[in-house]
């Protein structure tokens, strides 16, 4: 790829009378780039999608099947309800707290559908912390299922939260299904939504204190959507179409999209399902990470693009593997939330040569838009996190002291798009602290090379100072990622009498190897000061927080805490 080449396809993209045209529009008092062309609400993208592909398959779970338009008039009857029984109306806050079922996406949809604001919280939230989310953002009206619902029972009396519920096991005051069929017609609701009201509200893992809630609009949504959807058509400008994938009679099959992740993560509502709505394609729905399940339903439903954190690639590889499936429908290996292993790209592309392995980085404070890498670019530099995605972003990484780094040195990566987000929610100064005049600073540090391609080197308070020597934990855990078994790592500091800090680990392993066996390995890559000197040991997956990138304060907490079995000097 040349950068002359991309930047003829980009401008013969976005003139006026295309899809993706870009004009200026003032957004949160700034003027940036945007798509002229574009829907300006994710009730018009919904209108727009059920039209153009009505009779399609939309949405798969379990036994269940919705075309386009099935779901479109779902979500108009929902919107009936929540208007004419509980008097929704625009900027009323609704929550959505339950797994994956397709009434979750009907709920976004129908409060946008309104102007109400979606409120996302996390299903593996707590009692207590199902608590803060309901004070912190206001909602008073909750749409769940029967596990949330019991968790949610003492706040909902306490905050005088209505519930309604989905697909409950028992008789309730207000179910789903009841409620829907007093409306069995389809009422679109004329769509009064401005660009850049307020769609939803998404919770992320603060580096201290509470949850902070990610304030997204319709513009900054449509925004990522659109980003994403001009990849395809920029590589086939630039003479370099991706050829798309075909069934077992050589027939090319339609876009569709395994979702392994769940709703209230940004990376399972934008790049999963909302952007395969846009693009008239098909998500089907796991009940629950099963590697096993996972390639049963890429052979049998022709999945073309598996999006998953690192781990579920690994694990797709193995299942396939054992029981010989080809998945041969697949184009698209995507990872996120967490770097990939390098190994792990070239495996992707020695077992599945018709599948592009790729990668993405973004944040929820960005829609999930930023950088992106795949194909041969991506097997090259398995190490680099992307290259920005164009039209209307920019970037620039930044200097200790504020100016902009030079090519190849380290500072932090702050973005620039109409896709940010319009702030955190009831923390203005967090909010200042990370947006500064439309520049969202990642606390990511990373560096740029000459050829665009961006690199995370950790983040930006992601290191240890162990007797003065600064330690950066992402090194540590790239070398833990190179020993044979281990499957994930996360390094953090651990209380030192003498120097303060030392380094500790936790990981996920196929075998539990002992610490003297990973301190003799690490030996040969890194010096010894960076070595761990205590390691935890999980039996299954590094837990995640909201943009499935591993929860490294958490998990510091639960091992030093004693929640998880390690071996170190004090368990001798």
């Amino acid at each position: 790829m040349t950068s002359s080449s991309l930047e003829e396809a980009i401008n013969l993209l976005t003139q006026e009378s295309s899809p993706f045209a870009v004009t200026e529009a003032v957004v949160n008092g700034l003027s940036l780039p945007v798509f002229a062309n574009a829907p300006k609400s994710l009730a018009a993208l919904l209108q727009q999608s059920a039209e153009e592909f009505s009779d399609r398959e939309l949405l798969v779970f379990e036994t269940e099947r919705l075309s386009y338009g099935e779901f479109a008039r779902r979500v108009s009857r929902f919107a009936q309800v929540l208007s004419k029984d509980f008097g929704v109306s625009k900027g009323d806050r609704v929550a959505i707290a339950m797994r994956n079922y397709p009434e979750y996406v009907i709920t976004l949809l129908a409060a946008a559908s309104l102007g109400a604001v979606a409120v996302h919280m996390n299903a593996w939230w707590t009692a207590h912390e199902l608590a803060y989310g309901f004070e912190d953002s206001g909602a008073r009206l909750a749409v769940v299922d029967d596990a949330r619902a019991e968790r949610l029972q003492d706040t909902a009396s306490k905050l005088g939260v209505t519930v309604i519920r989905v697909r409950p096991q028992d008789a309730v005051p207000h179910d789903f299904d009841t409620l829907i069929t007093q409306y069995p017609d389809a009422v679109f609701h004329p769509d009064m939504t401005d660009p850049d009201d307020d769609f939803s509200i998404m919770y992320t893992s603060g580096s201290t204190g509470h949850p902070k809630g990610v304030i997204l609009t319709h513009r900054s949504v449509i925004t990522a959507l659109w980003s994403w959807l001009m990849i395809l058509p920029t590589y086939e400008a630039m003479g370099y179409p991706i050829p798309a994938p075909t069934d077992n009679t050589g027939q090319p099959l339609g876009q569709s999209n395994l979702v392994t992740v769940p709703f209230f993560h940004i990376s399972g509502t934008n790049s999963c399902f909302l952007l395969t709505l846009a693009a008239g394609g098909k998500v089907v729905l796991m009940p629950r990470w099963d590697p096993a399940l996972a390639v049963d339903l890429i052979e049998s439903e022709q999945i073309t693009r598996f999006w998953g954190v690192p781990t579920m690639s690994a694990d797709i590889l193995e299942a396939a593997a054992a029981s010989g499936a080809s998945l041969s429908s697949l184009n698209s290996i995507d990872a996120g939330g967490a770097k990939r292993p390098p190994s792990q790209v070239g495996k992707i592309a020695q077992q599945f040569k018709q599948a592009s392995p790729a990668t993405g980085f973004g944040m929820t404070e960005t829609n999930a838009l930023g950088l992106r890498l795949s194909g041969k670019e991506y097997i090259d530099h398995p190490g680099a996190a992307g290259l920005l995605i164009p039209p209307v972003q920019t970037l620039k990484i930044v200097a200790d002291d504020g100016s902009d780094a030079k090519t190849g040195a380290v500072g932090e990566l702050a973005l620039k798009s109409a896709a940010n987000m319009r702030g955190y929610l009831n923390k203005p100064e967090q909010t200042r602290d990370a947006l500064r005049e439309g520049w969202m600073f990642t606390g990511d540090l990373a560096y740029q090379d000459a050829e665009g391609l961006v690199y995370i080197v950790g983040r930006k308070k992601d290191m240890i100072i162990r007797g003065g020597e600064n330690i950066a934990c992402p090194e540590v855990e790239g070398a833990l990622h190179q020993i044979e078994g281990i499957l994930e790592a996360s390094v953090f500091s651990i209380p030192h009498e003498r120097l303060g800090e030392a380094v500790g680990a936790a990981v996920y392993a196929s075998a539990t190897p002992s610490l003297f066996e990973l301190q003799a390995a690490l030996e040969q890559t890194l010096a010894r000061f960076k070595i761990p000197e205590k390691i935890w040991f999980y039996p299954e997956p590094l837990p995640r927080g909201a943009t499935e990138k591993i929860d490294k304060r958490g998990i510091r907490e639960a091992c030093l805490g004693g929640a998880v079995a390690s071996c170190g000097p004090s368990d001798n």
